[in-house]
């Protein structure tokens, strides 16, 4: 595929990366018009280092923020420039030469060939990587690639925290950047807006590069931050989906499943508990009371979540480039 005939842009979130951006820079394809470097506020020499390589290649853009803003923020203004250069697709490749450029082709085709709005890499498809891939990340990526499923949405994607990824710039023109994440969560938060305006979303097996770096997923944010955002994004998601964009039978199974389910779980210890107090038997409308209640409940919220899996966007909302 002639890549040249496209006005593709590569935008680096770069924090202290002093070590690797001049090779990085290095191998980036010809083909990619512009390459958008944001320097975080690096306190190292990242953003002379940049400086020095666009007197060499005029491509490259140099943004500098006065304040550590994180991942995201270096993204939200990254997107900001490539929108405003005409840019047809926009690629993210960090600064720390953990993406290998040569597996941009495997990210921007399918964009191309009208297949899907945002693609991503996934570093589970590959055995031998995922051998490489340091514990603390295997294990993180794979409790949050379940979470991620249940609140995103998008129940066919798998690693969610991969931050290589290529997306139509029409579609990022869609996204509310002011509400993106600009910290940790950022590719969730895309991930949760990009379902929202029903964008195809396609993993890419791409394995990953790692060095001596160390993992910036913490046990903490795994087990603790994580959660609670993702269920902040899951109660969005189901709130606007079901209840403000649309009310379908879905909502329905919603609204009366979870109160049942609810109401049996709550009254059937209480009254557990009163008649296990005084040693007597419960009447057995008290016991068919609450459990009819759980098993109605359950095969409700089981239907919901058919429906839910079932509606995980599967056409892309772009036209022909």
């Amino acid at each position: 595929m002639n890549f040249e005939r496209y006005d593709i842009a590569t935008i680096i979130p770069a924090f202290c990366v002093e070590r690797d951006i001049e090779t990085v820079l290095r191998g980036i394809p010809d083909y990619i018009k512009h390459i958008i470097v944001v320097d975080d506020s690096s306190p190292d020499s990242t953003a002379a280092l940049v400086a020095d390589a666009k007197k060499k290649d005029d491509r490259i853009t140099l943004i500098s923020h006065s304040k550590n803003q994180g991942v995201g923020g270096a993204m939200v203004t990254g997107f900001r420039k490539a929108l405003e250069l005409g840019a047809q697709i926009v690629v993210k490749l960090d600064g720390d030469g953990q993406m290998d450029p040569a597996y941009i082709p495997s990210l921007v085709t399918p964009l191309i060939q009208d297949k899907a709005d945002y693609t991503k890499g996934n570093r589970f498809r590959d055995f031998a990587s995922l051998q490489r891939m340091p514990f603390i990340r295997r294990v993180g990526n794979l409790g949050l690639s379940f979470l991620t499923k249940v609140a995103t949405g998008y129940w066919t994607i798998f690693d969610p925290t991969n931050g290589f990824f290529a997306a139509r710039a029409e579609v990022i023109a869609q996204l509310p950047l002011e509400k993106i994440d600009k910290r940790y969560f950022f590719e969730t938060s895309m991930l949760a807006n990009l379902y929202l305006l029903n964008a195809f979303v396609l993993d890419i097996p791409i394995p990953a590069r790692y060095g001596s770096e160390m993992s910036n997923l913490s046990i903490r944010r795994t087990l603790f931050e994580f959660p609670i955002k993702l269920f902040g994004v899951f109660l969005r998601r189901i709130l606007l989906k079901y209840f403000i964009y649309d009310f379908s039978m879905i909502s329905l199974y919603i609204i009366s499943g979870i109160p049942l389910l609810l109401f049996g779980l709550i009254f059937g210890i209480i009254k557990w508990i009163e008649y296990a107090s005084k040693n007597i038997p419960a009447p057995t409308g008290t016991v068919m009371l609450p459990t009819l209640s759980v098993i109605l409940g359950i095969q409700l919220v089981l239907s919901a979540i058919e429906i839910d899996m079932n509606s995980t966007p599967r056409q892309p909302l772009s036209n022909s480039l």
